[in-house]
């Protein structure tokens, strides 16, 4: 089954030299020029009306919480592509491709912490390391870590009283 590229590029394209390496960097995974979205955009709407798509997601030093619309979703992320020291593009896709694609042995998993030095002491980086963090109103911090033992993370939330919300894909 075919899968065609898409890129979402929420900035101006005129000029950007990382917009211009990631089509570059897709042609090159895929064999074909992407398609370009560059206003709002919903993942898992999208992916609802176009299964067979493969998303190709920016995701910039400054981003944060970019990962949160996939959460209880059916897009998984299956890859990550270096653009530059400024720039990522994660392949997202629908859940129901996602499982035919291997994927690698980085689980991105997401949890909700209480910010208490326990889980921060019992975590390790031989375990999970942070990937991204967002504080919310209630105390707590919604946090997206890479992790090879989704087992091993799970004990450690659990076993401090955080907890797990998903793995939003592999890569």
């Amino acid at each position: 089954m075919k899968q065609f590229p898409i890129l979402y590029w929420p900035r101006r394209t005129t000029g950007d030299s990382d917009y211009q390496l990631a089509r570059k960097v897709i042609n090159t995974d895929v064999g074909v020029m992407p398609d370009v979205i560059t206003g709002d955009f919903d993942v898992a709407e999208f992916l609802s009306a176009n299964p067979n798509a493969r998303v190709y997601f920016p995701v910039f030093c400054e981003s944060t919480g970019w990962w949160g619309e996939l959460l209880g979703g059916n897009a998984l992320v299956t890859d990550k592509l270096i653009i530059s020291p400024e720039c990522q593009l994660m392949v997202i896709e629908s859940e129901h491709n996602a499982s035919r694609t291997r994927g690698g042995k980085n689980q991105l998993l997401a949890a909700e912490i209480y910010p208490a030095s326990g889980f921060f002491k019992k975590m390790n980086s031989g375990i999970a390391t942070v990937a991204d963090m967002l504080a919310t109103d209630a105390g707590t911090i919604l946090a997206l870590f890479s992790g090879r033992s989704q087992s091993q993370f799970i004990n450690i939330l659990e076993s401090t009283g955080n907890s797990y919300l998903g793995c939003i894909g592999r890569y």
